[in-house]
């Protein structure tokens, strides 16, 4: 990312202490990407200090350092990177039907069309289960991702799966973030079967971007969900792991 993109935060004497790229988070302020820049300082105490409130997400060492400090865990997650032109998709990613007469089309659906799928395949016992009722997922979540406004723009390689009756039963939606092609959704109806489509989606999205020249993509998984198999499987390869807490607010 640019250099300019980056928030630099000093100590009192001027000291640069830690960087971070600003954004917004569960309502709150955001320090995503956070390094610490002055290793002899206390960067637990200096977060819980300057930044009370925020979402922080930085090192796990960082994090775990703030939640001994009162913090609220909210994602141990790690991100991945899939290079499209050292190691280019193979052939018959591309345009390759999907089964059991399902058919790929645009993601140009209304939030309201994929809630059903979302929801179920975020269910309670999933690591990502989003506690909200639905008109919270359709105005937090579902929303604010389809418009672009929760990570970027919705890049022309997304598609949904839908079925026979023409309902949404799965996933694939990639963003530009800050110029970083980003798989933000990958999901799949559960109780309707079709084992391995999110696959099958990511395989065709992932072959359409590389046709459209972009260099790589890009995706977060939470520690626990058992997707980072696939992923992995399809040519991801780690590039960090990070934890994600509220900071405390101030007393």
């Amino acid at each position: 990312m640019p250099e300019t993109d980056w928030v630099i935060r000093y100590d009192r004497v001027g000291t640069p202490v830690l960087r971070y790229q600003l954004g917004e988070r569960e309502g709150r302020p955001w320090a995503d990407l956070l390094e610490v820049l002055d290793d002899s300082a206390d960067a637990a105490a200096y977060i819980r200090a300057e930044l009370p409130g925020w979402v922080v997400s930085g090192s796990p060492e960082l994090g775990q350092r703030l939640l001994d400090r009162g913090a609220t865990a909210l994602r141990h997650a790690h991100t991945f990177r899939r290079d499209l032109r050292a190691d280019p998709p193979p052939a018959d990613w591309a345009g390759a039907p999907l089964r059991e007469g399902l058919r790929a089309v645009p993601c140009d659906r209304s939030p309201e069309a994929m809630l059903e799928s979302w929801r179920a395949a975020f269910d309670p016992t999933h690591v990502d289960h989003f506690a909200g009722d639905d008109a919270r997922a359709l105005a937090e979540r579902i929303g604010p991702l389809l418009a672009g406004e929760a990570i970027g723009p919705v890049l022309p390689s997304s598609l949904l799966a839908v079925d026979t009756e023409d309902h949404v039963v799965g996933a694939a939606v990639l963003t530009d973030r800050d110029g970083l092609p980003w798989v933000a959704e990958v999901f799949r109806h559960p109780r309707r079967g079709y084992r391995g489509l999110g696959a099958d989606l990511l395989r065709r999205a992932v072959a359409d971007a590389a046709g459209r020249g972009l260099a790589d993509v890009h995706l977060v998984v939470s520690e626990g969900n058992p997707a980072r198999r696939v992923y992995e499987a399809l040519g991801f390869e780690l590039l960090e792991t990070s934890l994600t807490v509220i900071v405390p607010d101030a007393a």
